[in-house]
C-alpha cells in the first residue's frame, strides 16, 4: 500500500480517514475519479439506475442505456470511420480484448508494445508491460509472439530514429512484419513516467502500421475522459488509432471499460467472442453516461489544461530552489515532475519518495511512478475547487523546499 490511510468518506477532491484526519487527493484513484469522488450527477445516475435492476447481463437481456453509452464513445473516439464498441469491467480486460480483436482481424499473431508501457497484470496485460518489477517478476514465463521497442525519451537519451532503428532490426532479426497484427502504445505513458509519445514518432508508427497492414491500438486507460486537456489523447496528434481501449475515469469511480474499434476489425470476432458476465454492468454503464454528461457539461477539457498549466508554473518556479528537478511535463491535467540527483544524470527515486512521503504527512496525497520510479505524477481530480487547489499547491512546495534543504 502506498498510504496508511483508510479512508471514511470522500467528495470532490477530499478524503477523510476513519481518525477524521483530512487529505487532499492528487491520485484519484489512479486517474479514475477524473469528475471528482462521488460527483453528484453520478451518483444520481446510480441511485436511479438501482431502483430499476443491476445485473441482467447484456448478452442475454440488453438495455438501452448499454447501446447509448456504445453510440456516444463511437461518436467521441477519434476516427472518421464507421466504429462498434463493447463494453467489459476493467482496463486489462480491454486490452486483452483489443487483441483478440486485432488477432482475429489480421490472422497475425505477433504485437509490438513499448518499454515503459503499463497494460495490465492479466498475463497478455503483463507481458506487454514494459517494466519487469513489480510487474512480472515471479510469474513464470510470459506470453509468446510479444515483442518491446525501446520507448522515444530525449531525457534519457533515447531519440526518435533510435527507437525506430530498433524496430527497424526487430523487423529484420526477430519478426516478420507481416506476422505482425498490432502495434499497442499509450499516448501518453501512465505507470511509466509520463512520457508523451514524440508526434513525429507517432506518425512513423501509424504510417509503418498502414504499409505493413499492421493494427494500431491506442491504450487510453489512463489518458482518457479529459485528463490530458482532451477527451482522449489521441486527439493531440490528428491521428486515428484502429483500436482505442479505455476505462479508470470512464466510471467516475465505478467499474467500467471498454474496447471501440472500426466496425469491420470488432465484427472480426466469432458470436462469443467478447464481452463477459459482467461486462457492461448496468450500474457502471449508468455512471460513463453521467460522466460524459460532466465532462461536457462542465468544460473539463478546459479545466484540465488550466490547472495542468497552474501546477506546471508553480513548479518551474521551485526550479532553481529544487536542483532535483529534472524536467516537468504532461499536457493537460497529466502532469509530472521527475527528479534527478544534482549534478548528474542519475534517477533519484529517494528524492521523490521523500517528498510523497513528506507531502503525505502535511495532508496530500501523491503518487510516484516511472521505470527508475524517480518521478511524482499529479492526477487530481479534474472538477477539484481553486481553493483546494491552492492549498494542495502549497503544500507541494513546503514539501520540495523541505526535502532539498534536507538533501
Amino acid at each position: 500500500m502506498t498510504t496508511q490511510i483508510y479512508a471514511e468518506r470522500a467528495e470532490n477532491a477530499e478524503i477523510w480517514d476513519i481518525e477524521g484526519r483530512r487529505y487532499i487527493d492528487f491520485a484519484a484513484g489512479i486517474a479514475v475519479v477524473n469528475t471528482g469522488h462521488r460527483h453528484p450527477k453520478v451518483i444520481a445516475a446510480v441511485k436511479d439506475q438501482l431502483d430499476h435492476f443491476t445485473h441482467t447481463c447484456h448478452q442475454v437481456v440488453p438495455y438501452e442505456n448499454y447501446v447509448r453509452l456504445a453510440e456516444r464513445l463511437n461518436d467521441a473516439v477519434p476516427g472518421n470511420f464507421k466504429k462498434k464498441t463493447v463494453f467489459v469491467t476493467t482496463g486489462a480486460e480491454a486490452v486483452e480484448n483489443a487483441i483478440k480483436v486485432a488477432r482475429a482481424a489480421t490472422n497475425r499473431s505477433a504485437v509490438i508494445a513499448f518499454t515503459g508501457g503499463f497494460h495490465g497484470r492479466t498475463f497478455m496485460g503483463m507481458t506487454l508491460t514494459g517494466k519487469v518489477v513489480p510487474y512480472k517478476v515471479g510469474f513464470g514465463a510470459m506470453m509468446p509472439d510479444v515483442f518491446h521497442v525501446p520507448f522515444p525519451v530525449e531525457l534519457h537519451g533515447q531519440t526518435v530514429d533510435a527507437s525506430l532503428e530498433v524496430l527497424d532490426k526487430l523487423f529484420k532479426a526477430d519478426v516478420d512484419p507481416n506476422r505482425v497484427a498490432a502495434f499497442i502504445v499509450e499516448p501518453v505513458q501512465g505507470e511509466g513516467g509520463f512520457y508523451e509519445v514524440p508526434k513525429a514518432f507517432m506518425a512513423r508508427i501509424r504510417e509503418i502500421a498502414d504499409r505493413h497492414g499492421i493494427l494500431l491500438i491506442a491504450d487510453e486507460v489512463q489518458t482518457g475522459f479529459s485528463r490530458t486537456g482532451k477527451l482522449f489523447a489521441m486527439e493531440h496528434y490528428g491521428i486515428a488509432a484502429d483500436i482505442t481501449t479505455m476505462a479508470k475515469g470512464l466510471g467516475g469511480g465505478f467499474p467500467i471499460a471498454a474496447v471501440t474499434g472500426r466496425a469491420e476489425l470488432m465484427d472480426a470476432p466469432g458470436p462469443g467472442g467478447l464481452g463477459g458476465t459482467y461486462g457492461g454492468n448496468p450500474i457502471g454503464i449508468a455512471a460513463g453516461n453521467a460522466v460524459l454528461d460532466v465532462i461536457e457539461e462542465e468544460g473539463l477539457n478546459d479545466r484540465a489544461i488550466s490547472l495542468g498549466n497552474r501546477l506546471k508554473q508553480r513548479l518551474q518556479s521551485l526550479a532553481s530552489a529544487v536542483p532535483q528537478i529534472a524536467d516537468i511535463r504532461g499536457p493537460g491535467f497529466m502532469n509530472a515532475v521527475e527528479f534527478q540527483v544534482p549534478g548528474s544524470k542519475a534517477p533519484s527515486a529517494e528524492f521523490a519518495n521523500r517528498v510523497r512521503e513528506s507531502a503525505l504527512s502535511k495532508g496530500l496525497v501523491l503518487l510516484t511512478c516511472g521505470v527508475y520510479s524517480n518521478v511524482i505524477r499529479f492526477l487530481a481530480p479534474i472538477t477539484i475547487q481553486d481553493g483546494v487547489f491552492a492549498e494542495a499547491l502549497d503544500i507541494l512546495e513546503e514539501a520540495l523546499r523541505e526535502c532539498a534543504k534536507e538533501a
